[in-house]
Order: C-alpha cells, then structure tokens, then sequence
C-alpha cells in the first residue's frame, strides 16, 4: 500500500457511456495491525453492516464447541457464513446440515425467498418448486444458529430474538471484534430477522482485520478463504474477485451497499459503504480497495457496461482519490 490517505474525500463510482451519466459515493476504511491506516470518506460514521458482518457473527458457532459436537465441515462453516445464491448444491447442503442436528426446514425463522440467482429462482418455477425457507440467501447462517442452539441445549424456537442465548453470543462476538459496544442501542432488523446495529465503517473495518486472530477466528477465515463459492455461488464477486487473489482473501458483501474483507496473512480488514445502498457501487469499489492493497490487480476496479445484446455500452470504475 501507498501512503496513507487518512480522511480523504469519498470514492467515486462513475457509470460512464461516453460521458459520465451517473455517481456513486463510496465511504471506505482500511485497518491494519498498527490500527488505522487508511479512510475515504467519512470512517466514523455508523453503517449497519447487513450480511458482510456474517464471519463473525458464526464466531460462536466454532467458539462453543458446537461445530465439534456436530461434525460441521469447512463449506458448511462457509455456508454460515454465506448469502448463498440457491443453487442446488448451496440447497442439498443446507438441508443435510439440518437433518444432521434433527432440524428440520421449518426450524429455520428467516422467511421463504426468491433465490438471489437468477437461474435458480427461474429453475424453482419450472420445475414447480415451491418457494420455502431453505431458499433464502440466509439459511446456512440460520442453520448455523440452530447448530448453536442445539449445543447450548436451548429451545431453537426464538433463537433471532436479541435475548435469546445465541443472539446473545453473537452480539457479544460483534462488540468484540468492532470494539463498538452497542448494549445501549435499539437494535435494528435485519432481512433476515435477527437483530442488526450502527456500527462505525472503521469499527466494520477493524473487525475485520481481527477476524484470523484466535482459534476460531483462524478457523473460519481458513474456510471462508478456502471456499468462497459456499459464501456466495457462480459469478459473484466472492468468487471472482478471490479467484484473482494472490494471498488469502475473506470477502462478504451485504445489503444496502456494504462490503467487508480481511487479508488474514497481514491481519488487515476493510470496509466500504456506498451512500445511495448501490450495490454495484461497492463491488467495484472493494475491487479497487483490494487492489490498493496489492492483494488483487487494479482491473477489479473496473467492469464493462452491456447492453441486452450484451455489447459493451460504458464502464463502472471506482475512483480513489
């Protein structure tokens, strides 16, 4: 990395054919073993983080002995981790993950959702799949909260209540690894229904970058790492930006335009969060934040622009100052 640019103006995300017809404003924070080392935008400024926070919301999950006690493999740990896309192989895992803990679909409180991908949400509706819980993006997170439950020998039923002994956990685990202590905050809702809350970008930014340390820290980023098609599926910037990584790479993007991603070899975390929620801003703008770190090339600052005959029309590219 350069020289630090600490509290510099925010990135830009222009979308551009032939002149720049639209701009997004990326808030951005780079943390590293020495602390603070770098922030475009306003770092302070509190972001409810959505799905990118989801690696350390399943610290628990290693932390209790509850992915011991039930065999959990490494994809798994990933899927609880994940927003995965529905493809087949993210919902033959899900399932058998829950069956293996005597859980069953109906267990799982996130609601029933349309498939992030495409093809696969379209697949449920030519073969006269209903639409059920198992489908929604967050159901290896909630799977793993199940698991949780199961080994803390407490009623599952409840468990994305802010009181209940696994939110509890994960709460606890989020104020850990943000330094941000949010006991005195009214906990938001998430998608998904579990509780969710203000963070500051750095604090985001700083979990991240704590995430490998520890036993179960370690544990998770080596498989979040090792398996980013399970966080996400086909063609997401999970797997395509790692794919072009030239060290270890942990990356979760969420709602509303966040995107969280660690370096666990050089213990350095990142977090960005577009003003307008825009999520194509941020999977540019994390492309560009990781090829500041020389962890990625600087074409992942970038993506073409097409047309519905697929023809390149323009460019999103992300501007640091």
């Amino acid at each position: 990395m350069s020289s630090s640019p600490l509290r510099a103006n925010p990135i830009r995300v222009t979308a551009t054919r032939s002149i720049v017809e639209s701009e997004h404003l990326v808030d951005a924070a780079i943390v590293g073993p020495s602390g603070t080392e770098a922030i475009w935008g306003d770092g302070e400024r509190l972001v409810i983080p959505r799905s990118a926070i989801k690696s350390v919301q399943a610290i628990p999950l290693i932390r209790s002995g509850a992915a011991d006690a039930f065999d959990v493999a490494d994809h798994e740990l990933a899927l609880a981790g994940s927003s995965h896309s529905s493809e087949p192989d993210h919902i033959e895992a899900v399932e058998a993950w829950l069956a293996r803990i005597g859980c069953s679909v109906e267990d799982l409180e996130c609601g029933a959702q349309r498939p992030i991908d495409a093809n696969a949400g379209d697949a449920l509706i030519s073969n006269r799949v209903a639409l059920s819980r198992v489908h929604h993006c967050c159901s290896g997170k909630h799977t793993g909260f199940l698991t949780l439950a199961r080994h803390l020998g407490v009623d599952t039923a409840g468990y994305r209540s802010r009181d209940h002994p696994v939110q509890e956990l994960v709460e606890a685990s989020i104020v850990e690894h943000t330094g941000f202590d949010v006991a005195d905050q009214v906990a938001g809702v998430d998608g998904c229904g579990i509780p969710t809350f203000g963070i500051p970008l750095v604090g985001l930014a700083r979990a991240m970058a704590q995430l490998p340390k520890g036993d179960a820290g370690a544990r998770m980023s080596s498989a979040l790492a090792a398996n980013p098609w399970w966080v996400s599926g086909t063609n997401r910037p999970e797997v395509t930006i790692t794919a072009d990584a030239v060290e270890p790479l942990v990356m979760k993007g969420g709602a509303e335009g966040v995107f969280m991603a660690a370096l666990p070899a050089r213990s350095i975390g990142i977090a960005c969060k577009a003003r307008d929620g825009a999520a194509r801003a941020v999977d540019v703008a994390i492309g560009a934040l990781l090829a500041y770190t020389g962890a990625v090339g600087d074409h992942h600052g970038s993506t073409a622009l097409t047309n519905a005959a697929g023809t390149v029309v323009g460019e999103l590219r992300a501007h640091l100052p």
